[in-house]
């Protein structure tokens, strides 16, 4: 029996999650089903991403995910298997994977590709088809076509002149912490001299990097690094979002980082 999480943008009103859950347990009644989150943003795969880059290590090698985000991000989606670090992903080929693979050593096998007479639900039920095949076998004795993923992720960091970098927020969590596109591993390598200014919303600025929210004082504005290793502009009881103005995509979202 196989553990299968899913993830997607579809909110916890509309009956699409359940739609979702009751095709796979047509097809798997014994199934384990996790959820990792169903309130991400509609479309926002970069959202997507760092949900499933920062949570799929915490489930057993083995395991299944299923990202149902921006699905039809194509006018006939793929659906795509992936084969990385012990785990499978069953996703569109929309860039979800890429955040997730981190340019590592992964096997991808095209899985299903619509016509313009299927529906979601068969979509789903491929999904589940395969999710149930991978109990019981490895994705190479599925006799599946190989692939590359050929969408990319558009997160990346950016250079600017005077050992500066332009970042982007990734994600923003319920506290209003604000989480960047850049990691500690990248930080060190960047952060050569031990000096280091994070300006963000054109006048506020940050020297060091905290190891607790209470390093400052109550309202006051740090970064740290969060527990998944990516840095975050947060205030100490507060919403770093709401005071700055943070937003997922905001055209205003102006972050750079200067080593000194």
């Amino acid at each position: 029996m196989a553990n299968f999480t899913l993830l997607s943008d579809f909110g916890l009103v509309d009956a699409s999650l359940g739609k979702v859950r009751g095709i796979m347990l047509q097809h798997m009644p014994e199934a384990v089903i996790a959820d990792i989150s169903h309130e991400v943003a509609p479309f926002d795969v970069g959202q997507a991403s760092y949900l499933l880059a920062t949570s799929y290590g915490s489930f057993p090698e083995g395991t299944i995910h299923v990202v149902l985000v921006d699905v039809f991000f194509e006018r006939l989606p793929k659906l795509v298997l992936c084969s990385y670090d012990g785990h499978y992903f069953l996703a569109p080929d929309n860039g979800v994977l890429n955040f997730v693979l981190n340019a590592g050593d992964y096997r991808a096998w095209i899985c299903f590709e619509m016509t313009s007479k299927d529906t979601f639900e068969r979509w789903v039920k491929a999904a589940a088809h395969f999710g149930k095949l991978l109990q019981t076998g490895r994705p190479e004795t599925l006799n599946l076509p190989s692939y590359v993923l050929t969408s990319t992720f558009q997160d990346e960091l950016t250079l600017l002149p005077g050992d500066t970098i332009a970042c982007k927020v990734v994600y923003i969590d319920v506290f209003g912490n604000v989480v960047l596109n850049i990691t500690k591993q990248q930080f060190d390598r960047l952060n050569r001299r031990g000096q280091f200014k994070v300006r963000f919303m054109h006048v506020n600025e940050i020297s060091r990097i905290s190891s607790y929210y209470n390093d400052v004082k109550r309202g006051e504005e740090l970064c740290r690094f969060n527990s998944k290793g990516y840095l975050e502009i947060c205030v100490n009881r507060g919403s770093a979002a709401n005071l700055f103005g943070f937003r997922m995509k905001g055209n205003h979202n102006e972050i750079k980082i200067t080593f000194e």
